[in-house]
């Protein structure tokens, strides 16, 4: 299983420099994992920058993997995440539907460069 975290997500919709390292795993739908806390994220900086349109056609995009909604386990096992490791919450939410679903994280936010099960790489700038 794969989950691409939002900013992943952005980086393919507005075709950037890493677009390509995401376009594997957000091709393999039966293996994509979407956390709600992503749908948001998106939806909301892509509604800021390009309209209403624009970002509910990247939701509609998103919704194609198996989106995962907030939960007790989530919640809990985040807050510990957030706690053990100084992550703001939604990247503790991100990493633990990661963890809890089997599922490696891609990402290009340096908070998750060495963490096991991250695929990382850095944000060109």
């Amino acid at each position: 299983m794969n989950l691409v975290d939002s900013s992943g997500w952005l980086e393919y919709f507005a075709d950037a420099p890493n677009a390509n390292f995401f376009e594997k795993p957000l091709l393999q739908i039966d293996e994509l994992i979407v956390p709600t806390i992503s749908i948001y994220e998106v939806f909301k900086r892509i509604l800021q920058q390009r309209g209403d349109d624009d970002a509910l056609q990247a939701i509609a995009v998103m919704q194609q993997g198996k989106v995962i909604d907030l939960d007790m386990n989530i919640s809990l096992h985040a807050a510990k995440l957030s706690h053990e490791l100084k992550l703001p919450m939604a990247d503790s939410i991100i990493l633990s539907t990661a963890q809890l679903n089997m599922a490696t994280l891609w990402t290009q936010d340096s908070e998750f460069e060495k963490i096991d099960g991250v695929k990382y790489i850095s944000k060109h700038k």
